[in-house]
């Protein structure tokens, strides 16, 4: 415990340290799979999608990414030395890196994608050995803008697989009913599950709805099962099998999404934590940091795109009173061997673009209703934030929709800054220091789930140390 005033009622049927019996550990660990499965398979689908260069390479990169996320998984439950948080800190593939990566893997190629990735990766180990110097900087404020900025420039990317081709409106068959009526489904299906009904399926309202589209989508035979066939029964891991490269805008770009992530994982530890009735420990959240770091790493040398914890899966820990460690550590070994076995990527790969878009819509409205809950439970938007709101937003935002203006710049400027997150996230970051009455960051709204103001030093904004 962190003391007194931080400890409030536990609301877990199982603690951190208990062991379900294996008949209800097993269900309860592929619950966890179940709630974070799409999150972690959509990137890399949409990454071979929009990168010409990987084409037919879809299967792989989503064996690599369940086999990563599985060992990531089951480090952060049982860690390697200080590799790792001893919670239940479920890791997969983060949507925060998607759009950029993809322009990186157009402009320079996946070796530049898989080289910025292990490159940049040491900043979010850095985060985790000094956390409690550089957290005063990204107050809700700045990470909620991040977060919004992060939702708003992947729905286009949605917009694209819900009409049918990840390719654009330039692509045969784009906006036909037949895809509009797929995603709609996916989507209406989705919604009505989340905000219709209770327990397990409202859980797993977005696994069942992509199920249902395509379920459809095969009994009106859009579906091409012919990888399905040509896949084998295991697969063996190829590191660097794209090789690596190593671009200073996109390993800088890279970068700053770590730093980002780092802090969504920070709130995830202590909201997971904070159902057990205590504040995460320094360790914890330490541990938790540098396990992102060193598995991203691991995942750029297999294959896999950065990993960092995922929040619907603290959801799942604080909604069902499961906050066993060893049930995560099951779900790990879930992702693990469902890695290893081909055909499963195969299947996921043969699911119709349009199925895909109706729930990856709703994943992408939800990352920026999340950084607007962000904003508003925990930011005061007076005259001060309500401009630093509204000039990151404008910044980030007319780069993307606007990336010509950028273009007498060098080409390492446009990639750079090209990118909603990198321009609104900096512009956001710089403001929150330079606009007088914000005390870089400090103050009652600096502090996240798990990290009360009360329980801080005042001087640094960091949690005390366990007695």
């Amino acid at each position: 415990m962190s003391g007194p005033e931080g400890e409030r009622q536990s609301v877990v049927l199982y603690d951190i340290e208990d062991k379900p019996p294996l008949g209800k550990a097993i269900p309860l660990g592929i619950q966890h799979v179940l709630a974070m499965f799409l999150g972690n398979v959509a990137p890399p689908l949409i990454l071979a999608g929009a990168v010409g260069s990987v084409t037919g390479e879809t299967t792989f990169l989503v064996q690599m990414a369940l086999i990563v996320a599985g060992i990531a998984t089951i480090v952060q439950a049982y860690p390697v030395g200080p590799v790792g948080a001893r919670l239940p800190v479920v890791m997969g593939t983060s949507f925060a890196f998607l759009g950029p990566l993809i322009g990186i893997g157009n402009q320079f190629g996946l070796a530049a994608v898989f080289g910025a990735s292990l490159l940049a990766a040491p900043v979010e180990i850095i985060m985790g050995v000094s956390f409690d110097r550089f957290r005063r900087f990204f107050p809700p404020l700045v990470t909620g803008i991040v977060v919004m900025l992060i939702g708003l420039t992947l729905i286009p990317t949605g917009m694209n697989y819900a009409a049918g081709a990840s390719a654009g409106p330039s692509a045969e068959g784009y906006g036909s009913f037949m895809n509009l009526g797929l995603a709609g489904l996916v989507l209406i299906v989705t919604v009505g599950l989340n905000q219709f009904f209770e327990g397990f399926l409202r859980v797993i309202s977005v696994f069942v709805g992509i199920i249902v589209g395509y379920a459809v989508a095969l009994a009106l035979g859009v579906v091409d099962l012919s990888a399905v066939a040509a896949a084998g029964w295991v697969t063996v891991p190829v590191p660097l099998k794209y090789g690596l490269a190593f671009e200073p805008s996109a390993v800088v770009t890279v970068a700053f999404l770590y730093i980002i992530t780092g802090m969504e994982t920070i709130g995830d530890i202590s909201g997971t934590v904070s159902a057990t009735g205590r504040d995460a420990t320094r360790e914890e959240i330490r541990g938790g940091l540098v396990a992102d770091g060193v598995m991203s790493v691991f995942g750029a040398v297999f294959n896999a795109l950065p990993n960092t914890s995922f929040s619907q899966n603290v959801g799942l820990v604080n909604f069902t009173g499961v906050a066993s460690r060893y049930v995560a550590g099951i779900g790990g070994v879930v992702l693990l061997a469902l890695g290893f076995v081909p055909k499963v990527g195969a299947v996921v790969s043969a699911m119709p673009d349009a199925v895909l878009g109706g729930g990856a819509l709703i994943l992408f409205a939800m990352i920026f209703s999340s950084g607007a809950r962000l904003i508003t439970q925990n930011v005061e938007l007076d005259h001060r934030n309500s401009t630093i709101l509204a000039m990151s937003m404008a910044l980030g935002l007319g780069v993307a929709f606007r990336p010509e203006i950028l273009q007498n710049f060098p080409s390492e400027v446009q990639t750079l800054f090209g990118s909603a997150l990198v321009t609104g996230g900096m512009a956001a970051l710089v403001l929150n220091i330079v606009f007088p009455g914000g005390s870089v960051g400090t103050g009652p709204t600096e502090y996240t789930a798990g990290l009360e103001p009360s329980q801080a030093d005042p001087g640094t904004g960091a949690p005390p140390v366990d007695d």
